[in-house]
């Protein structure tokens, strides 16, 4: 991961951050660094091969404490002092941003190797080391304080410890030997991030580089099984979120529906309140009716209840008329008595009294048939009082029928019409409960059907899964014998190279020891471009075999991939796998061009290092025949000037 091109307001920015501090330590600044510092390098700070003073490591140091331009950090072949790097290294250790880090060629001894111990343990970020063309490993304690800041660092990816004196470590062209193989077979059970352990060199026997290597591709194997594990769980967790928005879809569905049928519903209840609500003014305009009937029948009631008495009054007229006239029957019955004992006490008054008694009779008579018509009178109005009180009683009756009939008519209309209403509201609430069973019974078959379409679908991923570990472990297996077969035609490659390394070497102590093997060690150097050459004519033979290798795997691979597709048509899921599987195949192809690239980088340089040995080699050779030819010149001009000459004989 690297950062983006830093912008060119920004590169200004850290120069004069530069030259501030800098002119606060009191130095100029480095034109070398300035003219770096002006380069947007893709995150790259890169001060390879310059020589860096005390206060520039100072103001670097402080710079890389919060910048976040670079992640990347190169400071091969500077030679810098221990003062100078514990400072930039002090920077490192507050930087959240830095991710590779190349101290090669800077002979770093104690105090590196403490500062570096610090740094594993403060920063988390680093995840590439070069420490290469070092002595490390000459300060048993100092080395020691960096092992314990490596063991307490858990971001560290690759690490690079060549050529560093180390004895019983982790690097190759070392003296690990037998004990220190079996404290790193014994240590990495616990590790579980190391990919690659380069043992070459280190007299180490076979059977603990091959169980290095075991752990090495079990700690592989691992991390692809954890990426694979993430892969799978990523596509579960996007099925599992599909089923729940297609549930949840569902759901609002459902309740979308569910809302539409209360919505219905409101409706219907509103119909019905507003049907209810005309019956009930019909209903009132009825009671209304009735209340006016009952009016009418409370005044044919007070009617007749003066009619009633009417009659009372006329039936007492009449007894008060009967009770005169009784009165008078008795005064007639009184005055006949008095009349007779009149008469017989006095007969003589017979005839005055008759006269009396003829105009008396007259008199009753006339009385009689007062009160005879009185009493007819009186009879024919009680017959016209019994006929008015009897028609009265018919037309209350009626009136009573018509209002009991009315009144019976419209509350059966009403009980007719709220039975309808009631009627059409519990078939509508059976129509409503039927629909949400219907609904409930849809949506339970629904859930059924999702339940059964799940158990398939995680059957068909198991059977699918199973067979995707079958060819898996198959691929896996050949990839495994095709990368063996490469990594043995590496290793001999490499073997031959750190062949050629060692020859160099010891050209390298030939040529220090004495100039006076200066022609041998020329043609010892001739030898070995005429190897070098020869070894590369092998390496570009061994990269077409690679290349055809490689070709050939990724045939075999594309055609196995071929017929897993036609296999496993329609499994997206399996598809993508292989994809994975294709990606990797990919990145191994990559790391092995990587890695060539790296070989033949190597080679170049040894190739220049040779040039330069050759220059050198020349450069001594003028100088001796300068010499050569100075001390023949004065030897000459010491023959010339001394008085031997004049003693010997003329040629």
């Amino acid at each position: 991961m690297r950062a983006r091109s830093p912008t060119r307001g920004a590169m200004e920015d850290l120069q004069r951050a530069y030259s501030r501090l800098c002119k606060e330590s009191g130095a100029e600044p480095q034109e070398a660094v300035l003219r770096q510092l002006q380069q947007p390098l893709q995150g790259r700070l890169d001060l390879t091969g310059q020589s860096l003073t005390v206060d520039t490591c100072w103001a670097l140091g402080k710079l890389l404490q919060n910048q976040t331009v670079w992640t990347e950090l190169i400071l091969s072949d500077c030679m810098l002092s221990e003062e100078g790097l514990t400072m930039v290294l002090q920077g490192l250790c507050a930087n959240t941003v830095m991710r590779l880090v190349d101290l090669k060629g800077n002979n770093l001894r104690a105090a590196g190797a403490e500062a570096l111990g610090k740094l594993l343990r403060q920063n988390q970020s680093i995840q590439s080391l070069t420490l290469e063309w070092n002595n490390l490993g000459t300060w048993e304690d100092a080395f020691a304080t960096f092992c314990r800041g490596l063991a307490a660092n858990s971001a560290l990816q690759q690490l690079d410890l060549r050529n560093n004196q180390i004895s019983h470590k982790d690097l190759r062209w070392n003296n690990i030997g037998l004990l220190g193989g079996r404290s790193l077979v014994n240590c990495l059970p616990s590790n579980r991030t190391l990919w690659r352990l380069d043992l070459a060199g280190n007299n180490v026997p076979g059977d603990i580089v091959r169980a290095v290597e075991q752990a090495m591709d079990h700690n592989q194997e691992q991390h692809t099984a954890f990426q694979e594990s993430q892969v799978r769980t990523h596509i579960l967790s996007r099925e599992v979120q599909h089923l729940q928005k297609e549930r949840s879809k569902q759901f609002v569905d459902l309740m979308e529906t569910i809302d539409k049928q209360r919505e219905e519903m409101a409706k219907n209840s509103q119909a019905v309140a507003v049907r209810m609500g005309q019956l009930q003014e019909a209903l009132n305009e009825r009671h209304s009716i009735i209340k006016s009937l009952k009016a009418k029948l409370q005044m044919t009631e007070a009617t007749l209840a003066l009619s009633d008495q009417k009659a009372q009054d006329l039936g007492e007229l009449l007894a008060t008329a009967e009770q005169k006239h009784r009165l008078g029957q008795q005064d007639a019955a009184e005055r006949e008595s008095k009349l007779l004992r009149d008469l017989s006490a006095t007969n003589e008054k017979n005839l005055l009294l008759r006269n009396q008694v003829d105009e008396l009779e007259r008199k009753v008579k006339s009385q009689q048939e007062q009160l005879f018509l009185t009493r007819q009178e009186l009879t024919h109005t009680s017959a016209e009082l019994k006929m008015r009180t009897v028609e009265a009683e018919e037309r209350l009756d009626m009136e009573k029928r018509r209002a009991r009939q009315s009144l019976e008519d419209s509350e059966k209309l009403h009980v007719k019409e709220v039975e309808c209403i009631t009627r059409q509201l519990e078939e509508s609430q059976k129509a409503m409960q039927e629909r949400v069973h219907r609904l409930e019974a849809l949506r339970l078959s629904l859930e059924e059907e999702l339940s059964r379409v799940k158990a398939a679908a995680l059957s068909e991923r198991g059977q699918a899964e199973e067979e995707l570990v079958k060819a898996r472990n198959q691929a896996r297996l050949e990839e495994q014998q095709h990368l063996a077969h490469m990594e043995e035609k590496l290793r001999l490659l490499a073997q031959a190279r750190d062949e050629a390394q060692g020859v160099c070497t010891q050209q390298k102590q030939m040529v220090a020891d004495s100039q006076a093997r200066a022609s041998q060690l020329h043609l010892q150097v001739e030898g070995q471009q005429r190897r070098l050459e020869e070894l590369q004519q092998l390496l570009s033979s061994k990269d077409q075999e690679k290349v055809a290798e490689v070709s050939r795997v990724r045939v075999e691979m594309q055609e196995q991939i071929g017929r897993l597709q036609a296999e496993l048509a329609g499994q997206e899921s399996l598809k993508e796998k292989v994809a994975a599987l294709e990606r990797q195949l990919k990145v191994i192809a990559s790391d092995h061009r990587e890695a060539l690239l790296d070989k033949e980088s190597e080679n170049a340089s040894l190739r220049e290092k040779l040039r330069l040995k050759e220059a050198e080699i020349a450069r001594i050779r003028d100088e001796e025949a300068q010499r050569a030819s100075f001390l023949q010149n004065a030897i000459l001009t010491y023959v010339q000037g001394s008085p031997l000459r004049s003693l010997s004989p003329p040629k």
